[in-house]
C-alpha cells in the first residue's frame, strides 16, 4: 500500500487469482500530463503495465478492461487500441464517459488480470 497522502492505494492487489489494477493515467514520470487522444490512451496503458508488472502480471493476463473518457468521442481512439493490444479473445470491455478525471486527464484505465 502507498504512504504517499495523494495516493493512498495500492497500485496492484492479487485476491482470489485475479489482479486488481487502480485506475492509470496519461501522466509520465516527469509530471507531464498527456493529453492528445491516441498518445493520452497509449500513455495510460503504458502506466497499467507497469502496475501490473509489480505484481508478474501483463497484458496478456488481462480479462476486463474500462476506459472512464471525459470526451465519449474517443471511443473510437480506445476500440482502436483496443485492437491494437488484444488477439481474441479480447478482454471484455466498458467505455464510460466522465466529467472529469484528475490532473485534468481525458482517460483514466482500470483492469482486473489473471494472477500466477
Amino acid at each position: 500500500m502507498s504512504t504517499d497522502p495523494q495516493h493512498p492505494y495500492s497500485q496492484a492487489v492479487v485476491a482470489g487469482g485475479l489482479v486488481f489494477v487502480s485506475g492509470s493515467l496519461p501522466v509520465l514520470e516527469d509530471g507531464t500530463v498527456v493529453a492528445d487522444g491516441r498518445a493520452a490512451l497509449d500513455a495510460a496503458v503504458e502506466n497499467m503495465k507497469k502496475r501490473m508488472a509489480t505484481v508478474g502480471a501483463d497484458l496478456a493476463d488481462v480479462v476486463k478492461v474500462t476506459y472512464y473518457v471525459t470526451d465519449i468521442a474517443l471511443r473510437d481512439a480506445a476500440n482502436q487500441q483496443f485492437l491494437d493490444l488484444w488477439q481474441d479473445p479480447r478482454p471484455a470491455r466498458t467505455v464510460i464517459g466522465v466529467h472529469e478525471l484528475p490532473y485534468q486527464s481525458i482517460v483514466e484505465i482500470d483492469a482486473v488480470a489473471r494472477a500466477h
